[in-house]
């Protein structure tokens, strides 16, 4: 009984979802969530799509981490340890976000979340985006 009962607790712990820590994975933030934070100015947004693709566009407040990678310390020095980032890339088959996420975890920050519909997501959603390639008409 003793063995069937020890069995059962084993295969419901292996069985149990491992949570986005454990799986190397980062927590997603939708975009709802993310508009919120952003209109309460509690979020610092990473783009990691890299400096020619933030200039054609890019979600509002966004840093270009790409341009500011060897900076990053710098540029979030004023900012507490426990502020929401926010990093994404191009959308929810890209994985250059982790660079982002692992950039700023090693400097300390722990509310690190990734938007995984990335920017072809916000556009899709029809959100407006920053560009700094306007074209003049």
């Amino acid at each position: 009984m003793r063995t069937i009962l020890a069995t059962m607790i084993l295969c419901g712990w292996l069985a149990a979802p491992l949570g986005a820590e454990e799986t190397g994975e980062y927590e997603d933030i939708s975009i709802a969530d993310l508009k919120e934070a952003m209109a309460e100015k509690k979020v610092i947004l990473l783009d990691v799509n890299g400096t020619k693709y933030f200039a054609k566009g890019h979600i509002p407040g966004a840093i270009d981490f790409r341009a500011n990678e060897d900076k990053l310390a710098k540029v979030l020095a004023d900012h507490d340890k426990s502020t929401l980032i926010v990093a994404y890339c191009g959308g929810p088959k890209c994985e250059a976000f982790t660079a982002g996420v692992e950039a700023v975890k090693a400097l300390g920050f722990t509310n690190v979340k990734h938007l995984s519909v990335g920017i072809s997501g916000w556009i899709g959603a029809g959100e407006e985006t920053g560009r700094l390639d306007k074209k003049k008409s």
